[in-house]
């Protein structure tokens, strides 16, 4: 009877270990597939921020023409972010744009004419609205990565996960430049 008692204890054991393996598994599967569903929404944000922008600089150069190098330090930027692959090259596209978008809208402070003109105003509030939720898309992914991150750095997890292969992801990064302010003198 003690030989029929041991069997059952060990066949529950193993049972509970694998229902323990599936169900990790299957939370790893999960974060992985957040991460990739939030990477798309920011991707789906810059694809609307990528739009705008020649719209702005189009609008402000009717009425700055002579500010040749912030059109072209954003016209290089908005190059980089289409040709960006990856996390990191993503991020650096991103702090590069940012910190044009700023010159630009120095510039801009400087023509009371082109702060009042209606397509102007309407640029800038879409292009603000689609920043925020540019800046909510990055927290989200970088909200998830650290999720995923922590469960598979964690025992016993990180022993699923490196059965598995699965990989850590990197996060979306913010430079340090992207958060001085621009400082422009004419």
């Amino acid at each position: 009877m003690h030989a029929e008692t041991a069997l059952f204890v060990i066949l529950g054991v193993v049972i509970v270990a694998i229902l323990w393996i599936v169900a990790k598994y299957n939370q790893l599967v999960s974060l992985r597939n957040r991460i990739e569903n939030a990477w798309s929404q920011i991707d789906v944000q810059l694809k609307r921020r990528y739009d705008l922008i020649p719209n702005l600089v189009e609008t402000v150069k009717g009425y700055a023409a002579h500010e040749k190098g912030v059109f072209e330090n954003v016209a290089q930027a908005r190059s980089a972010m289409m040709n960006a692959q990856g996390v990191a090259q993503q991020g650096e596209a991103q702090n590069q744009i940012t910190g044009a978008l700023k010159s630009l809208f120095a510039v801009a402070e400087a023509y009371p004419e082109l702060k009042a003109n209606e397509n102007f105003r309407m640029l800038q509030e879409e292009l603000s609205g689609t920043e925020s939720k540019i800046a909510y898309a990055r927290q989200f992914y970088n909200d998830n990565v650290m999720s995923y991150n922590t469960l598979i750095q964690s025992f016993p997890a990180n022993m699923i996960a490196s059965s598995f292969g699965f990989k850590e992801h990197e996060y979306f990064p913010m430079d340090d430049v992207a958060r001085e302010s621009v400082k422009v003198q004419f």
